[in-house]
């Protein structure tokens, strides 16, 4: 007997209800398959039948067989139960599946930057937990020559990896269980509903909740969770989350529920004049996640995805759409000004001249593998780490994200940490009596000294206007009188 049938019978109601393989609308009375997978689960899994017939989809006459039917030629397809069930299944259910009931909010997904976070298996994150954090000790079937565990754990667990099937048809244990919204199903496609949609209630309250939201964005590289805590939308859910609403059929800002807006209101959920999206990019106007804050369109054309054609100017009229609910219209300009604001402060002083001496210094690195140089720590965190705070707080008007825990800490690694390191390169390139060295020291320097001395930079010399420098005097004179 296979170790999937083995399996299933733990498994099968773990997974997530949503689309049929082959049935196009929900049945008018329960399937005799899934009331026979009811009978046996309720058994083994009381918990799990119990959150289905909460959800919809049991209202709807939508079960386990229904969501779990396979096809002949699915990879991932087995015979369940070969005494009794003898019906061919999957354990996934993946956005191709549930695509049959719910294709609108499939291509949304499958079109947002979310069905794409499993490329981070590329990235510097990823390089960090499979060598630097950890080993390849993590040995399966589909992996014979090792993992990182770190990496299974930590970063496949959010943004998901492609999920391997072995040979005896189980589920590779190094990919599987895994609810990464980016996850890449065995059959090719990108995605987990499941990764907000927590089987097997599918509760609109659970998936509306900023708790769900911060299973992924939380932590010091993208802190939106603590970030919207600290916000007073934050700040005014947590103290009136049981004025919500959260559970209501129809949930549209200013009219179900005012007391504050959460993560899904804001990026997801219905207005007075526009539906539910599950494209989390549709209002958004600045993508703060590179080393340089780019337009939305901008990242969404590099991913071969349909919002390049889509402006940032529609979407942040998207967003503002959101704001009207409760704020008057010279509110909500006079926050995107001072949200701009900041993001030019930071691409300008910061994002771009850190670019641009980062690539002059890469000839003068000690060792050549990534992160073996102190320059790469300093400077992955100086954007990856600090600059995102800075600029996701201001994005939701988090005071201290955006200023302690963010440009505050940009500017003393910049200035305390990246320069230091800068100049100690130039230093050991000139003294290295290598041609090459020499002349990309000298290429270094000056880029140095034509950011140091512009106008962003030009105080760490002591190059201050005179005019700044006696009107800043005269504040720390006032200030020192008042509380000396």
């Amino acid at each position: 007997m296979k170790f999937k049938t083995l399996l299933a019978g733990v498994a099968l109601l773990s997974l997530p209800l949503t689309g049929m393989a082959s049935v196009k609308k929900a049945p008018e009375q329960m399937s005799e398959e899934t009331r026979a997978c009811v009978a046996c689960h309720k058994k083994n899994n009381p918990g799990l039948v119990q959150q289905w017939g909460s959800s919809k989809h049991y209202r709807a006459n939508v079960g386990c067989y229904e969501c779990h039917q396979a096809d002949e030629g699915d990879k991932d397809a087995y015979i369940h139960d070969e005494k009794k069930v003898k019906k061919l299944i999957s354990t996934i259910v993946s956005p191709k599946d549930c695509n049959n009931c719910h294709s609108k909010e499939v291509k949304e997904m499958t079109e947002s930057h979310h069905a794409y976070a499993g490329n981070i298996l590329g990235s510097l994150d990823n390089l960090l937990a499979e060598v630097i954090e950890g080993n390849s000790n993590f040995k399966t079937d589909a992996f014979p020559d090792g993992n990182s565990a770190i990496a299974v754990n930590g970063c496949w667990q959010c943004h998901g990896a492609p999920v391997k099937v072995n040979e005896d048809g189980a589920l590779d244990p190094a990919t599987w269980p895994n609810t990464g919204i980016g996850r890449i199903n065995p059959d090719g496609t990108k995605g987990a509903c499941t990764a907000c949609h927590q089987r097997h209630e599918f509760s609109a309250a659970q998936a509306r909740h900023p708790n769900t939201c911060g299973k992924c964005h939380l932590g010091p590289d993208h802190p939106q969770k603590e970030i919207y805590e600290e916000s007073k939308h934050g700040i005014a859910f947590f103290a009136n989350v049981g004025k919500m609403n959260l559970d209501n059929e129809k949930w549209v800002v200013g009219e179900d529920y005012i007391a504050a807006p959460t993560c899904a209101t804001c990026h997801m959920s219905a207005t007075r004049s526009q539906g539910v999206t599950h494209d989390v990019g549709a209002r958004i106007s600045w993508n703060n996640r590179p080393k340089v804050s780019v337009r939305p369109e901008v990242a969404d054309k590099h991913m071969g995805l349909p919002g390049a054609n889509v402006g940032w100017e529609e979407r942040r009229d998207n967003m503002k759409d959101v704001c009207s609910a409760c704020h008057e219209d010279e509110f909500v300009e006079n926050f995107y000004q001072q949200y701009d604001a900041v993001i030019n402060v930071y691409n300008e002083k910061f994002g771009k001249p850190g670019v641009e001496l980062i690539k002059l210094a890469q000839p003068l690195r000690r060792n050549k593998p990534k992160f073996s140089n102190k320059i790469d720590w300093v400077y992955f965190e100086l954007w990856h780490h600090e600059g995102r705070r800075g600029r996701m707080g201001a994005s939701m008007m988090a005071p201290d994200y955006t200023h302690w825990h963010g440009m505050y800490e940009v500017a003393q690694h910049f200035y305390t940490e990246f320069i230091p390191e800068l100049e100690e390169m130039i230093d050991r390139g000139n003294a290295s009596g290598d041609p090459e060295k020499q002349k990309a020291a000298k290429a270094l320097q000056a880029k140095l000294d034509e950011t140091l001395n512009a106008d962003n930079h030009k105080w760490f010399l002591g190059k201050v206007d005179p005019e700044k420098a006696a009107a800043r005097k005269a504040a720390a004179k006032k200030f020192n009188e008042k509380y000396k």
